[in-house]
């Protein structure tokens, strides 16, 4: 008797198992989590770093596909949020919002089955999508330089998938991760009117299941551990974080480059699809936990105050190397920056006397005769207020100033300057960037740096103070 019910347990477990493949996972990480608070800390503290992306972007995603309640919600996974307007002040689901590109947005989930991108010929106008894995890596790019101006149809799939590329498919791009952000850009120009234009090939822009592209049976729905959470900022400064991590994990394969960091991670409690239980941990090792994350916190706000140039934070996991606190800054600074051959960013907090930036005086920006910024598509100028990291509102609801900004005015010997101050330079309101009356910091965007750009050679100009 004893045997034939020891048996039927091992029948149950193995069962079990099989249906919740999380279940031995757990168990491996409730008996690694470490009994140091000392070690707890500091693996806490690393592991907030690599954390910290996801969680950014992930409340991005929630807000586009999860948030009914969201102004701007896109209607659910796989499907376009195209924006025919600049962006505002009022807009706040993204830090640093980019004001000279109309946006077309798609969270995508992958876990069922890839989606088809399918665009338009864009001749003479610039347009990119980035593709971005849950980590925040640049995974892929289509648009003018990545593939040129011919319409095409690319099939975005998941880490799991294993098929063969459909007829019809120019390329297929595979993720790291289930859950990808696609943010699309296609350049306004200055001339009135053109946002219809904008809007005539947003329309084209599509999205399209890959049982629908290939007109085969609906694919078998993947159920996951945990729900989809709920973002609270506030779970960044405890060790809330564990659980929000362990929910994002699940879309995630695991890079055979991070095995080591992962299994290092276990020993906190992170594993993907536990739910996080604080009675799991003695309460020296939780408080220990928490004020690793928030060490980790306070230090990368440190970082990000630091910054004056974003080009090597953004890119493939190839490009970031396994740095994982570069891979953090990008995510504070600048959500969903490019990598640094589609644009660059310049950051400025300081003037040229390295004094903080603010609306309390007046500044100018020159560039001498030919040394405005290098760009194969263009250039801008956009301000944002801190420590918000939002746009400014102003009274001419200018947000950036740049190559294409119509009126702009040029020295008799060819010089450009642009005035920065929180009221109107008089005489000069053509080449003004309105600041707010606080801190602030700008950003000059490069859409296709010429080489003198990308070496370092082309230096930016600095914000001189007015007396």
């Amino acid at each position: 008797m004893k045997k034939t019910l020891f048996l039927i347990l091992v029948f149950i477990a193995f069962f079990s198992c099989k249906k919740k493949e999380s279940v031995s996972n757990e168990v491996a990480a409730n008996i690694a989590i470490t009994k140091s608070a000392d070690s707890a800390k500091a693996i806490a503290k690393e592991a907030w770093t690599y954390a910290f992306p996801m969680a950014m972007n992930y409340r991005t995603m929630h807000l586009y596909a999860l948030d009914k309640t969201y102004p701007d919600y896109a209607g659910g996974f796989n499907k376009f949020k195209h924006y025919d307007k600049i962006f505002t002040a009022a807009d706040t689901a993204v830090v640093t919002p980019n004001n000279d590109t109309p946006y077309s947005w798609a969270i995508l989930n992958l876990a069922d089955e890839p989606q088809v991108v399918e665009v338009p010929e864009i001749k003479n106008r610039y347009y990119s999508f980035q593709l971005v894995d849950l980590y925040t890596y640049n995974f892929a790019y289509i648009g003018s330089r990545a593939t040129g101006d011919k319409a095409g149809k690319y099939l975005i799939t998941g880490p799991d998938w294993k098929g063969e590329k459909p007829a019809g498919i120019d390329k297929v791009l595979q993720s790291e991760t289930n859950l990808v952000t696609l943010l699309g850009r296609t350049e306004l120009k200055m001339a009135p009117g053109d946002i219809e234009n904008v809007k005539k090939l947003q329309s084209q822009y599509k999205l399209t299941p890959l049982h629908e592209f290939t007109k085969e049976a609906v694919p078998a729905h993947k159920e996951f551990t945990l729900p989809y959470p709920e973002f609270k900022q506030t779970d960044l400064g405890s060790a809330a974080f564990i659980g929000l991590a362990n929910n994002l994990l699940q879309y995630t394969s695991l890079n055979p480059a991070e095995s080591d960091l992962r299994a290092k991670f276990a020993k906190i409690g992170i594993v993907p699809g536990k739910k996080f239980d604080p009675t799991d941990y003695t309460p020296e090792v939780l408080k220990a936990i928490t004020e690793g994350a928030q060490e980790a916190g306070k230090e990368l706000e440190e970082g990000t105050n630091k910054l004056t140039n974003a080009t090597d934070l953004f890119g493939t996991r190839e490009e970031l190397n396994g740095d994982y606190t570069k891979r953090a800054l990008g995510a504070a600074a600048g959500l969903f920056g490019n990598t640094k051959e589609e644009a660059i960013y310049i950051g400025t907090r300081s003037d040229k006397a390295n004094n903080p930036l603010s609306g309390k005086n007046k500044y100018v920006i020159r560039f001498p005769k030919g040394q405005t910024p290098k760009a194969k598509y263009f250039w801008s100028i956009t301000l944002y207020e801190l420590p918000s990291r939002y746009l400014v509102n102003n009274p001419i609801n200018r947000y950036s100033i740049g190559d294409r900004t119509t009126g702009l005015k040029y020295e008799a010997n060819g010089d450009l300057l642009i005035y920065i101050q929180n009221e109107a330079p008089k005489g000069k309101e053509s080449n003004w960037l309105p600041a707010p009356k606080g801190a602030f910091y700008y950003l000059i965007r490069i859409y296709g740096p010429e080489e003198s750009i990308l070496d370092g050679t082309w230096k930016a100009a600095q914000p001189e103070l007015v007396k």
